[in-house]
């Protein structure tokens, strides 16, 4: 048989069958002898030892689509992030990061700003437009009264899809809305996997329909971009792209340089300063971490 894992503590892992049943599976020891470990979002092959109990082994693991470090998973086919407009504030220098990372991953991203009817149209409207206009697929929703939840509903179908952002910005009650049934059938699947495991909190997958999958990831404070040069960190900003011919030099960092067309860009409103900060923000340390 063939399923999907869903979650994977402390050396078992879930499979989902694709329709309805979960199954309590080992990893065979081949993986280790490979040096591959099985990853929440891995397609696998495994065989059933006890139907009643709904436990296996994985046999093998399908070939990967992509393999993302943090959060550690495989096979995602893109990111929605949920920030609030109020309650909390977006901080998006963290929105910023978030975005990094999935760019320097090439994964898809789709923004979702919830709590709209915490802020002026206005405001709301200003927030979209800056990264709409950096080429990001944007959605405003009002998740506890279903506003915009059947748009992101359609984003989802057919796909893997991560939810990422800060606690209390309205992820479980947009995952609530367009899965109500998943909240039981997650009652049911947390009570057999915290029986007897390790219960601290990982990745894990919900299955919304056939083809259909969100990961729920725990709520973050702090994005740290790591791993990445500095002269790469402005390929993360799409915007900026438009403006790099019109930099006196190659290789141009955007940050001391005096002839360079991205900060000009920023001086005529081309590029929002707010993300132009983060940016410099985020060279400056990466630059720093290089040093030492």
């Amino acid at each position: 048989m063939t399923g999907k894992i869903i979650k994977g503590i402390a050396g078992f892992y879930y499979v989902h069958d694709g329709i309805s049943r979960i199954y309590e599976c080992k990893a065979k020891g081949i993986f280790r002898n490979r040096k591959i470990k099985p990853l929440v979002g891995d397609n696998v092959e495994f065989s059933i030892l006890d139907e009643k109990e709904q436990t296996g082994n994985i046999i093998d693991i399908l070939q990967r689509e992509n393999e993302l470090i943090r959060p550690a998973v495989a096979n995602i086919d893109q990111a929605l992030i949920v920030f609030a407009m109020a309650d909390p504030d977006p901080n998006l220098n963290l929105l910023d990061r978030f975005l990094i990372t999935m760019e320097a991953q090439g994964v898809p991203v789709v923004i979702c700003f919830n709590k709209t009817d915490l802020v002026p149209e206005e405001q709301a409207g200003k927030l979209r437009s800056i990264y709409e206009n950096a080429g990001y697929e944007v959605r405003l929703t009002q998740a506890k009264a279903g506003i915009g939840i059947d748009e992101i509903r359609g984003l989802l179908k057919g796909k893997t899809t991560a939810f990422a952002g800060p606690s209390g910005v309205g992820k479980s009650s947009i995952t609530n809305e367009i899965q109500p049934e998943a909240a039981m059938e997650t009652g049911a699947v947390s009570e057999k996997i915290r029986r007897g495991r390790h219960t601290t909190r990982h990745s894990e997958l919900f299955f919304v329909e056939p083809g259909t999958f969100v990961m729920d990831t725990p709520g973050f404070s702090t994005v740290y971009v790591e791993n990445m040069k500095p002269e790469d960190l402005s390929s993360c900003f799409p915007e900026f792209e438009a403006y790099v011919p019109e930099c006196r030099f190659l290789g141009c960092a955007h940050v001391g340089e005096r002839e360079c067309g991205v900060k000009d860009a920023v001086k005529a409103g081309k590029i929002p300063s707010v993300r132009y900060e983060n940016y410099r923000l985020i060279y400056e340390e990466l630059k720093s971490k290089r040093r030492y």
